[in-house]
Parts: C-alpha cells; sequence; structure tokens
C-alpha cells in the first residue's frame, strides 16, 4: 500500500471526487481522499493522500491556499461562476471600460484582512442538513451563513477588456466565487469568476503537481515515483523529537510527558510564527520518521508549552505549575512527569 500524498494538476470539468475515484483505480487502494475541493471548472493543486496520510486529512486541509483567478466584469451569474445563468442585467460595454485598476484596487482593498464572508448559494454549505447547492437547484432561495475568513494577501495582476487578474493567498473556506461576485457589487457592474487555477495548497505548490493524465497512464509506479511520503508531511507544523521510550507511548496511544521529549523541532521553515503555535505538534521518532500528530493536553498545562516555539520551550508542571525545561536543556525543576500531549492521530 502507498502512504503518502500525490499532488494532481487537476484539469478541468472533473469534480474533485471524480480525481479520487481515478486514483483509486489507477493504484489499485481503496484508502485515497484528498485535502481540500476544488470546483469542476478550476485548475491546479489537488492534493490526494493515500493509505495512513488519510490520517491526516483534516491537519492537511486547513492550511492556506494561494489562487489565481479570473474575474469577468459585466455581469453576475446565480453559481457566481461561468457555469451559472446571468442574475441581472448586464452591463454595457461602456460602463465596462470606464473601469480601471484604480477603481478596482480602490475596490479590493475591502477584501483583505479578515472578515466574514457568505458562501455562494451553489455551495457545499449544508443548511437545516441539505447542501446548499440542492436547496439552489430546487429554486429554493438559499443565503448560507456567512463564515470568518482570512485574505493574507490580495493582488491586482491586471485589468484588461473587462477581465481582472488576481492572485490570492487565503485561509481555508474562503470562496473566490464570492469574492469575484461581491467585487462585481463593489463596482456597480456586476462580475462573476471566469476561471480559477490553485497555485498552492498548504505545503503542496503547482510545481510539485503532475498531470492526472500521467497517473492513469503509469499506474502504480507513476504513483511511487511523485509519492510525498509521510515523513515529508505537515513541515509547516512545530514538533517534538521524541525518546525511544515516548515512541513506545505513542504505539500504544499513550501520553507523552516531559521525560520523553529529547527535543523540540521549529516549523521546517525555520519560522516559529503565531500561526504555527495555533497548530498541532509533529511527533518524531528517534530516527526522525512521523510517528503521529499530538494536540495539547486538556488540562490547559499543554497550552503553556506554546510559549516556547520560539525559543528554549518551557514546560509546565500541573501541580505547582513551576516551569521546567527538556533534558536537553536541563533538568526538571521537581522531578515530576506530568502529562502534556495527547497522541490524536497514530500512523504507526
Amino acid at each position: 500500500m502507498l502512504d503518502g500524498v500525490l499532488v494532481i494538476d487537476k484539469p478541468a470539468g472533473l469534480t474533485s471526487h471524480d480525481v479520487v475515484a481515478a486514483a483509486r483505480r489507477a493504484t489499485g487502494q481503496k484508502r485515497v481522499g484528498h485535502t481540500g475541493t476544488l470546483d469542476p471548472s478550476a485548475t491546479g493543486v489537488l492534493a490526494l493522500v493515500l493509505g495512513r496520510a488519510t490520517r491526516l486529512s483534516r491537519f492537511l486541509t486547513a492550511s492556506r491556499k494561494r489562487y489565481e483567478a479570473g474575474v469577468r466584469l459585466g455581469i453576475a451569474t446565480d453559481t457566481y461562476d461561468a457555469a451559472g445563468t446571468a442574475a441581472g442585467e448586464a452591463a454595457s460595454a461602456a460602463a465596462i471600460e470606464t473601469i480601471g485598476p484604480t477603481a478596482v484596487e480602490a475596490a479590493l482593498g475591502s477584501f483583505r484582512g479578515s472578515f466574514e464572508q457568505a458562501p455562494p448559494p451553489f455551495s457545499a454549505k449544508k443548511i437545516g442538513g441539505i447542501r446548499a447547492y440542492t436547496l439552489a437547484r430546487q429554486q429554493a432561495r438559499v443565503a448560507p451563513p456567512p463564515v470568518m475568513v482570512t485574505v493574507h494577501a490580495l493582488q491586482l495582476v491586471s485589468v484588461d477588456g473587462g477581465l481582472v487578474t488576481l492572485e490570492i493567498a487565503c485561509s481555508a473556506g474562503f470562496y473566490v466565487r464570492s469574492l469575484a461576485h461581491n467585487l462585481g457589487l463593489a463596482l456597480g457592474v456586476g462580475a462573476h469568476l471566469e476561471r480559477l487555477r490553485r497555485t498552492a495548497s498548504g505545503e503542496f505548490t503547482i510545481e510539485e503537481a503532475f498531470p492526472l493524465e500521467r497517473l492513469l497512464e503509469g499506474g502504480v509506479a507513476a504513483a511511487e515515483s511523485r509519492l510525498i511520503p509521510l515523513d515529508r508531511l505537515l513541515g509547516d507544523c512545530p514538533g517534538v523529537q521524541l525518546t525511544q521510550t515516548g515512541a513506545q507511548r505513542i504505539r500504544h496511544g499513550r501520553t507523552i510527558t516531559g521525560d520523553e521529549i529529547r527535543q523540540w523541532l521549529t516549523p521546517q521553515s525555520g519560522e516559529a510564527t503565531t500561526d504555527a503555535r495555533d497548530r498541532p505538534l509533529r511527533l518524531l521518532g528517534p530516527d526522525g520518521r512521523l510517528l503521529g500528530v499530538a494536540t495539547p493536553g486538556a488540562d490547559g498545562a499543554a497550552n503553556r508549552l506554546r510559549q516556547g516555539y520560539g525559543g528554549p520551550p518551557k514546560l509546565y508542571a500541573k501541580a505547582e505549575a513551576a516551569p521546567y525545561l527538556p533534558a536537553t536543556q536541563g533538568s526538571p525543576g521537581n522531578g515530576a512527569r506530568v502529562p502534556l500531549l495527547h497522541p490524536t492521530v497514530v500512523l504507526v
């Protein structure tokens, strides 16, 4: 069985589930999933998780995304993209011609940072237990509740003949279709998403993606040649390297204590950012293999661990709340073995 991630450059016209089904046929294994849906008309990065990597899907799905988008000014659609039907009257060619980069840049200002965004009526969001797109197809009035999203970067590339090209870096859950629709409202001419290409999903980029056709032609051999192994996943998360005893405890799903931590590891990017402090911890064995993923203990002590990601980590005993250091940094101040981390996913 293959265990790891395949980064596919999804072609237009296929759903994400279509790609997963094709990968199952090509590799001959059932345990295949993906880390973030792409609309059928969209192309680009679709990371497939295979084998034991499927256990990490929820952590990989929550990562940042990057897109290249083409927004067509002049007419809104019911689906907020080119696949839908026109909603309202089209703007005149003269009105569209008056909109230049300065006007578009001014309108984009309200779509940067964190804000509440309403998903499109035709989306997979559930309303009363029913998918929004199912209700929309039944001509029901659909208004999915807004959700908090973050746009980390939004760059205007060009405005050419009513086509606005954008580069976007955003949080998971952000709808580029909603951005296109709302941009049209802000400019007063209507708009919809004409094309979309995802260039990155978390740590996976378009540079390491390969065409689905190549996987279908090459089968297992092609998959093996492009497989990203488990040990390379979640590299943007902090971690801990465990002692041999700690590794054994992980295999039995037991709690990890300060005594079983050999050293703390910053994200592989080398940066100890605030985002990193909010992410799960990679649990590595003495040989560097990824053994699992942990989340902080519920007793609150582990939350204080995060203060140490930017430098020598300080661990806190539950009873006396006294700081002590891992064995590589010094001896525990009170010698207590205090539960700190609970394995959430075990891969071994």
